[in-house]
């Protein structure tokens, strides 16, 4: 994916007070270093100490098991360099704008609701369908959630497909997207990928921005 230069001040969501774009996005640099912090750690440990952070079901046997951190640990863990290259310059291309638009404080909410309500929904799905003991890692979730997010705020802005080139609108980028996620997750022809993590993170955001939403045009987001 790759995003055109946004044009914040297009009226798309008039409830919400622009911030400067001289202002430095200081939330989204943060969780990129975050999660560039957590891979090094990664590379570096040994796999069972590791594997205690990445997102297990509750039905998961032995001492990885499933614990309450993982619900956020999982995110800042990543499967190769490239499964995280592809979640930061997603992070950094959408949540430059966001941030913008909602300020560090909520972006770092919306970012974090959006990883831990995809690892309820991954875990709730993995103990409806009895699935295998396999752990999910990656910061996916949350960039699910800031992509939703972008398409909410500034629906019209233009994203481009790397492959293929089509460009198209935000909303029906995020539309499309959630819709495939949707399908592969309930046909499984895309397994070992949290297809409802996503769903789950985007879901979060839905419900975050419509409440802040609701909340600016009663005079009541600070």
């Amino acid at each position: 994916m790759q995003v055109k230069a946004v044009n914040e001040r297009d009226g798309n969501v008039k409830s919400f007070e622009y911030r400067t774009p001289l202002c430095q996005p200081i939330m989204t640099l943060i969780l990129i270093a975050l999660n560039l912090l957590g891979f090094a750690l990664e590379s570096a440990g040994d796999r069972e100490t590791v594997m205690r952070f990445a997102l297990w079901p509750p039905h998961a046997g032995g001492a990885a098991g499933f614990h309450l951190w993982q619900l956020v640990t999982y995110s800042f863990l990543h499967a190769s360099a490239t499964h995280l290259a592809f979640n930061m310059w997603g992070l950094y291309m959408f949540g430059r704008p966001i941030e913008r638009a909602l300020g560090a404080r909520r972006m770092g909410e919306l970012y974090v609701a959006s990883v831990v309500t995809g690892a309820l929904a991954q875990t709730a799905v993995a103990l409806l369908s009895a699935a295998g003991a396999y752990p999910s890692v990656g910061a996916s979730a949350g960039v699910f959630g800031v992509l939703l997010a972008y398409a909410l705020l500034f629906p019209k802005e233009p994203v481009v497909l790397l492959f293929p080139p089509i460009p198209m609108p935000a909303w029906l980028f995020a539309t499309g997207y959630a819709l495939l996620e949707l399908a592969l997750g309930l046909t499984g022809r895309a397994p070992g990928i949290a297809h409802f993590a996503h769903l789950g993170g985007m879901a979060a955001a839905l419900a975050l921005v419509l409440h802040w939403t609701r909340r600016a045009q009663h005079g009541q987001l600070d």
